[in-house]
């Protein structure tokens, strides 16, 4: 008879389990990669955001805008290329994302309860309010009361629209959403061919640039955040990447560094000299546009930007003379001129390409770890100070504990140059700092006007452009 003694028994059924343990499952299945797996593995980041000059446009030197130039670093930390794509129109942003159509978007979008049922927001990194809009000369209202029957026109499925949809429970609104962006709403208000609209603040700021007679009635409401949005879902490999990229730039900075870049100039408003400004574009540049040009060539420069400095050097007037006696559009002393070739200074020729030539000397003798755009900015203050100052101002932010490469921490010592305390301590001495600080964010603001009137605003051309046309399906495939 067999053994069936409960010890052997025993053994017999732990061997077997053993065994079974140890054999291959045929039916299990290794989990499916998480998206931040997909996007390393395929090293392509899928990010949608729209054509502005705060979001992303093609600059003078490639693709640009505070949008683009964060998740340009938000890819380079995920070791991943960056693909952009933009929406056929505003109202297809939150639809292409929650299909799962990209990655993520930035694109300037303000953080709602609406939008957060669609969406996944990421962590804020900029603070903006809505603003109602008028041109100077019409009603001046102070709430929505006064608006009478004017009407309000704002880009469909934006936060204004749902703004005003709220409001309009509350008050009689005269409102309508249209598939036009901010900035053609904008000019629109300005040609009084639309009574009032709203754009978010930093929008707002940009754009009174150009068109000066742009007044702020009101807020909407009170501040709202901007944030990257996600698409829903267990997945959250992308969004927890997304979290631990905003502390590491706020903690070392480089968010700061980026509002500085893209918004820091645009802060102060100056009705008359804006105004003036585009007056003497008008009648004074295109008499010396082909000399800036010519220059721009020869040394390697845009000639926006050397057009700029003509202009905050002498506002185009080939005669103007300074009290300490530098002369011609470009300002030069008479032994910078002949340095750079040039006896006759008053000659527009001579001055531009005179000017050129030692802007561009200037910015080849800056340190070589300080980068651009903020090199451009460096080489602006040295035009205007000497290159001595810079440098000091430079050793006065690094004792300081700020980043001597950097404009924006640089920026902000420059009127210690004009505090004995401070400038005692440097090889060359009391500069006036504050005039530096203004004639560099002038010339950038300057610099902005005539990129902008000459269309360099535009989306580069590789850009994909996905498409959402009402009633039909979504054209492309989800990437998730």
């Amino acid at each position: 008879m067999p053994d069936r003694s409960p010890v052997k028994l025993f053994f017999t059924v732990t061997i077997l389990l053993l065994g079974l343990s140890s054999a291959p499952l045929i039916t299990r299945q290794a989990p499916p990669p998480s998206i931040l797996d997909q996007i390393q593995r395929s090293g392509e980041l899928v990010v949608l955001t729209r054509n502005s000059p705060t979001t992303f446009y093609e600059g003078p030197n490639g693709p640009t805008g505070f949008e683009y130039d964060l998740v340009k670093l938000f890819a380079e930390q995920l070791g991943a290329r960056l693909k952009i794509v933009t929406p056929e129109s505003f109202d297809a942003i939150l639809p292409l994302v929650a299909q799962r159509n990209v990655h993520l978007a930035a694109a300037g979008l303000t953080v709602t309860e609406e939008r957060r049922r669609r969406v996944r927001f990421g962590p804020p990194y900029l603070e903006i309010t809505q603003q109602l809009v008028y041109r100077h000369g019409g009603k001046s209202p102070r709430d929505m009361t006064m608006l009478g029957n004017g009407l309000i026109e704002v880009v469909a499925g934006s936060s204004h629209a749902d703004r005003l949809r709220q409001m309009a429970m509350r008050t009689p609104v005269n409102w309508r959403s249209s598939q036009t962006d901010v900035a053609g709403l904008l000019a629109r208000v300005w040609e009084k061919t639309l009574d009032y609209t709203v754009a978010d603040s930093h929008e707002v700021s940009f754009y009174r640039r150009y068109y000066p007679e742009l007044r702020i009635a009101f807020d909407l409401g009170p501040p709202q955040q901007l944030a990257w949005a996600f698409p829903k879902g267990t997945d959250d490999s992308l969004y927890k990447e997304a979290q631990r990229f905003f502390q590491r730039i706020r903690a070392d900075g480089t968010l700061d560094r980026l509002k500085e870049r893209h918004f820091g100039h645009i802060r102060d408003f100056d009705y008359v000299g804006l105004r003036r400004f585009l007056r003497h574009q008008e009648q004074r540049l295109p008499r010396y546009r082909r000399f800036f040009e010519g220059a721009a060539r020869k040394y390697g420069l845009d000639w926006r930007l050397l057009a700029a400095i003509g202009y905050q050097e002498s506002h185009w007037n080939h005669r103007a003379v300074s009290p300490t006696g530098v002369r011609g559009i470009m300002m030069l002393t008479r032994a910078t001129a002949a340095d750079m070739g040039y006896r006759n200074r008053i000659n527009p020729r001579n001055s531009i390409y005179g000017g050129a030539r030692y802007f561009s000397q200037i910015k080849r003798r800056l340190p070589e770890d300080i980068e651009e755009p903020d090199r451009t900015w460096f080489a602006l203050a040295a035009y205007n100070l000497g290159l001595g100052h810079v440098l000091d101002v430079r050793d006065i932010t690094r004792r300081r504990g700020g980043d001597p490469d950097k404009w924006m921490d640089v920026k902000e010592n420059l009127p210690l140059l004009m505090e004995r305390r401070w400038y005692r301590k440097t090889r060359h001495g009391f500069a006036r700092g504050i005039e530096a600080q203004r004639y560099v964010e002038n010339i950038r603001s300057y610099y902005d006007i005539l990129l902008w009137q000459t269309d360099s605003h535009r989306a580069p051309a590789n850009t994909t452009i996905l498409v959402r046309s009402p009633g039909l399906q979504q054209n492309v495939p989800p990437i998730l």
